[in-house]
C-alpha cells in the first residue's frame, strides 16, 4: 500500500498549502490527502492544490469531509450538506482522488428527544443518494469509524449494520487504527470488512482520548490491527493522521517522526509498496 499524509497536519501548524505538500514529497510520502471544503476555499486555492501536488508527483488519494448536517432533524440542512458532499465528490472527481473520507457525525440531545433510528435512517437515505452520485463520477465513499460513544458508526458493527442499510457498491469504510483502540475494536473483528474497507488513517493516542499522534508516542499496539489490514487486499492508501502538534515551530521534525514511524511498521509487516 502507499503511504500518505492528510494535509490538516501542515495547516494546524499555520503552514501555508503549497510550502505543506513540497514538505510531504520531501519526507518521502507516496500520496496525500487533502482537508479542503470547495465551499470555503477560493479558486486560487482550488487550482494551487491541484497544481502543486501535481508538481511533486503526490497523487491525491482521499479528500475529507466532515459532514453532520446529514442527519440534523431539519429536511432543508439536511438536504444543503447532501449538495455539501455532492461539491465534495466534484472535487474528488476534478482532483482525480480515489475517495471521499465522510464523517457522518454523532446523534444529538443523548439520543433522548429525536428516536436514534430516525437519524440512522436519514444518514442511510442521504448516503445512498450521495453513493449513486459518487458512482456516476468513478468515486467512492469511505466512511470513517469515530470512536466516540454518541457516534452513529462508533464500532465494526454498527459499520457493517449501515453499509448492508446503505446497500450501495460506492459507500465502502475506512479503517482509522486509533480509532479502533478507543472503541476497544479488537483487531480480528476488521476481517468483517474485508471488501468493504478502502482507506486506512493511521495515528496513535493516550488510549483515553482522542489525540492523531505520531505512532510510537502514545499506546496503540499497532502490529495486530496492521497484520489483519494486510491480509484484507486492499488497494488504497494508509494515510497518517496528525494534528495539532504541541510544538508548531517544529512541524517537520514531527511529521517526519511519525512518517518514519509508520514506515518502519509497514515494511515489518510487509505493507509498504
Amino acid at each position: 500500500m502507499k503511504l500518505g499524509l492528510i494535509n490538516s497536519a501542515w495547516a494546524q501548524a499555520g503552514r501555508e498549502t503549497a510550502w505543506g505538500i513540497a514538505q510531504t514529497r520531501n519526507i518521502g510520502f507516496d500520496c496525500i490527502d487533502i482537508f479542503a471544503d470547495p465551499l470555503d476555499i477560493s479558486i486560487q486555492e482550488r487550482r494551487l492544490i491541484a497544481l502543486e501536488c501535481q508538481k511533486q508527483g503526490l497523487p491525491i488519494v482521499s479528500i475529507c469531509c466532515v459532514a453532520t448536517g446529514l442527519i440534523d432533524l431539519n429536511p432543508s440542512v439536511q438536504q444543503f450538506h447532501v449538495d455539501r458532499c455532492e461539491a465534495y465528490l466534484d472535487l474528488c472527481y476534478e482532483y482525480q482522488a480515489d475517495n471521499l473520507l465522510l464523517v457522518l457525525g454523532e446523534y444529538i440531545w443523548n439520543r433522548e428527544v429525536i428516536p436514534p433510528d430516525e437519524q440512522w435512517k436519514w444518514a442511510v437515505d442521504n448516503c445512498r443518494v450521495l453513493g449513486a452520485y459518487a458512482e456516476q463520477l468513478g468515486v467512492k465513499i469511505a466512511l470513517e469509524l469515530e470512536p466516540f460513544p454518541l457516534s452513529l458508526l462508533n464500532n465494526v458493527e454498527n459499520m457493517v449494520r449501515f453499509l448492508n442499510d446503505v446497500d450501495h457498491p460506492a459507500v465502502n469504510a475506512n479503517i482509522d487504527i486509533s480509532h479502533l483502540q478507543l472503541a476497544d475494536v479488537a483487531p480480528k473483528e476488521l476481517q468483517r470488512l474485508k471488501g468493504r474497507a478502502i482507506h486506512v488513517h493511521i495515528s496513535d493516542c493516550d488510549g483515553n482520548v482522542h489525540g492523531d499522534l505520531p505512532p510510537g508516542r502514545g499506546v496503540v499496539n499497532f502490529l495486530p490491527y496492521l497484520e489483519e489490514i494486510a491480509t484484507m487486499d486492499i488497494e488504497g492508501a494508509i494515510s497518517l493522521e496528525l494534528e495539532y502538534s504541541p510544538e508548531p515551530d517544529k512541524i517537520v521534525e514531527w511529521v517526519t517522526e511519525a512518517y518514519q514511524e509508520t514506515d518502519r511498521l509497514l515494511q515489518q509487516v510487509g505493507l509498504r509498496d
